[in-house]
């Protein structure tokens, strides 16, 4: 059966203290709500619909460079969880499947886990994604009758007997859509918050001869994010769970709990990390690859057997294909780097392509910039640019060229040829000596 996804991101969280709506805060890179568009991704959804207040526009651009096709549905008053719900019914007028609820606060949902509520949904009208807390503290109690849910209770309203079940409520609810928006039209405000509970409909639905089941799920799973401490403490989840899985792929974390990976990091088997790297999104590093310490990754392709770093910046664009060597103090953007190449140290490459096995010298800078546009660099198979070359772009250096250490290249160089652009030295004899002198006879007087 098709299926919706309805993802609640309307809340200002006063608790971060912050300007953003709650739901763009980052984890690993991304905004919480990416993570949970992303969860209900692996289900294939017919529609997406995200329910916006606070920052509507920008919870909207999140959500459509995600996925162009998110509806955003606006809930300009909060008035509880069956409230904002009930926004999304506009968005799926007419739709015949199935509707899961989401929250853009709660990113660790896996898809494992929402796949297991589908297939409860086959044989059950209501399913709830429940845990067992060893600590249930305020979350809403599950109550069950004859195996069969029967109720969700939220804290405030529960007895001592209700409050001492273990069995939580994640919040997360899937049914058929029409079912879902029929039984929210009978949730009421009778309560101590004098706000619209989703969690009232499992009990509208028991009373109505409906069947209700629970789908369980750990705890880490559940995890919302209402503070700056909490999402730190997300963050930190999701650093943990991100390094177990790229060791047991086959990954050497020299020190795993000083590296920092994004929410789409992929690195294939045999590659080794040093310690203190980290990858901002878009990062790909193909297997037996090698990053040394205290590099930066982002919007990049590492090729099997290249070696990056340490102290090594991969700006958006930068490919480096097979057998590249990236030094210290480098930093390459937008461009490609040609098998075997070399850029051992303090250079700046960007927007350029670099032909296979040229060696590009320390202190090389493409000059790639006039202020307006940028401009690209073309350095040809086998080329040798001496340490200290300033190539200013549009330029192109031939196959097997060479340039001199300490040029500046305006023009091209065609192939197999040397390009030399500096000024002629001259010698002043002793001007050293008496120009020192001098200094140190001025210090001495004024000191």
């Amino acid at each position: 059966m098709a299926t919706a996804l309805i993802i609640l991101g309307a809340g200002m969280g006063t608790r971060m203290n912050s300007d953003r709506p709650k739901v763009l805060h980052d984890i690993a890179g991304a905004p919480m709500l990416v993570h949970a568009m992303k969860a209900g991704a692996a289900l294939d959804p017919a529609h997406t619909v995200i329910v916006a207040g606070h920052g509507a526009d920008a919870v909207a651009r999140a959500a459509h460079a995600f996925d162009p096709g998110a509806v955003i549905a606006l809930q300009t008053e909060q008035s509880g969880t069956a409230h904002a719900v009930a926004q999304a019914r506009d968005a799926l007028a007419g739709f015949a499947g199935d509707a899961i609820v989401l929250y853009g606060d709660t990113p660790f949902i896996t898809p494992e886990t929402l796949a297991a509520m589908a297939a409860a949904r086959l044989t059950h009208d209501i399913v709830v994604l429940g845990f067992d807390a060893a600590d249930p503290a305020r979350y809403g109690r599950l109550i069950l009758k004859d195996d069969q849910l029967d109720r969700i209770v939220e804290f405030k309203d529960a007895t001592d007997a209700e409050r001492a079940v273990t069995l939580c409520n994640s919040g997360v609810v899937a049914a058929k859509a029409d079912t879902l928006f029929a039984l929210i039209d009978k949730v009421g405000n009778e309560n101590a918050a004098g706000e619209y509970y989703l969690t009232d409909i499992v009990g509208i639905a028991r009373a109505q001869g409906l069947t209700a089941t629970v789908v369980q799920c750990d705890q880490a799973e559940t995890l919302g994010i209402n503070s700056r401490a909490e999402l730190a403490a997300a963050e930190a989840q999701f650093q943990a769970r991100a390094r177990s899985a790229a060791q047991e792929d086959g990954v050497t974390l020299t020190a795993p709990e000083t590296v920092f990976f994004a929410h789409d990091t992929v690195i294939g088997r045999d590659s080794t990390i040093e310690p203190n790297v980290v990858f901002g999104p878009g990062v790909t590093i193909e297997s037996g690859a090698t990053i040394r310490a205290f590099s930066h990754l982002e919007g990049c392709h590492v090729s099997r057997g290249a070696i990056v770093g340490p102290y090594a910046r991969l700006r958006p664009g930068a490919e480096l294909a097979e057998g590249v060597r990236v030094g210290n103090f480098v930093e390459i953007k937008n461009a490609q780097i040609a098998e075997g190449a070399k850029v051992n140290h303090l250079s700046y490459i960007g927007d350029a392509d670099i032909g296979a096995r040229a060696n590009i010298g320390a202190g090389t800078i493409t000059c790639n910039y006039d202020g307006v546009f940028k401009h690209k660099t073309v350095i040809g198979a086998d080329a040798f640019i001496g340490s200290n070359t300033m190539l200013v772009a549009p330029v192109h250096v031939g196959d097997a060229a060479m340039t001199g250490s300490g040029s500046v290249i305006t023009r091209d160089v065609p192939s197999g040829d040397l390009g030399l652009a500096r000024a002629a030295q001259v010698n002043k004899p002793g001007l050293a000596r008496r120009l020192m002198q001098k200094l140190r006879d001025l210090k001495a007087r004024k000191g």
